[in-house]
């Protein structure tokens, strides 16, 4: 292989992780949308689209192998084929998550939400931005716009946090709520770790860029 194929092989391997990306970006969207609007029919098809993104995480695994074996690459080549087997975990298991939040989706079955959905979307909203800025900043190499996204991380700890203070507060006035209330705790809870996973994505820009290992997921809240 030609350096010329290689790292045209190598950028077709970035390439392939923006699109996993998009997948999974579109996993979590359709996630909240199907609890918001009750729509077991997005739920099911989020969780039948799953087998797609942990295909697309193997395929990338397997070319990232191979340039490795065959290649032997060096310096920032080899942290960034290394940071690619880190991300597209984190982006598989953010695939989870959203997976995840479908199938609560239906075990809550035909029962209205205890609440309105209000600070749920909102963390979504900013987990999929934090997503969106990492995504290229990953492409980029931009460490500063990485280490700026693990600020973002807060917001949702915190918006977690408060849901988690008003449904127990519901839970407590009326028990019969508990397992509806329940339920979006899972939820919240997901949405927090898919925040956490991207942290992990930023952390990995900024080894594959100065070879330096840093831990920027420490919540200030």
């Amino acid at each position: 292989m030609t350096r010329e194929v290689y790292h045209k092989a190598l950028k077709n391997l970035q390439d392939e992780v923006l699109k996993m990306g998009e997948m999974v970006a579109t996993s979590i969207r359709k996630s909240v949308e199907s609890l918001q609007k009750r729509d077991q029919k997005i739920a099911k098809e989020i969780i039948a689209n799953d087998i797609f993104i942990n295909r697309k995480r193997f395929e990338i695994e397997e070319k990232c192998m191979s340039l490795i074996a065959t290649q032997q690459p060096m310096a920032i080549d080899l942290r960034t084929l290394a940071s690619i087997l880190s991300i597209i975990t984190d982006l598989e298991r953010m695939g989870d998550h959203a997976e995840g939040i479908a199938k609560i989706n239906l075990l809550m079955g035909d029962e209205p939400l205890v609440k309105p959905l209000v600070d749920i979307p909102r963390m979504a909203d900013i987990g999929l931005s934090m997503l969106d800025k990492c995504l290229k900043a990953f492409i980029d190499r931009d460490t500063e716009t990485a280490k700026l996204i693990c600020n973002e991380d807060d917001k949702v700890d915190a918006l977690h946090d408060q849901i988690y203070r008003e449904l127990l507060l519901l839970m407590i006035e009326n028990p019969k709520i508990i397992p509806g209330a329940t339920y979006l705790t899972w939820v919240s809870h997901n949405l927090e770790r898919i925040a956490d996973r991207v942290t992990n994505i930023a952390e990995r820009i900024v080894f594959m860029v100065t070879g330096k290992m840093e831990e920027l997921n420490v919540s200030k809240y």
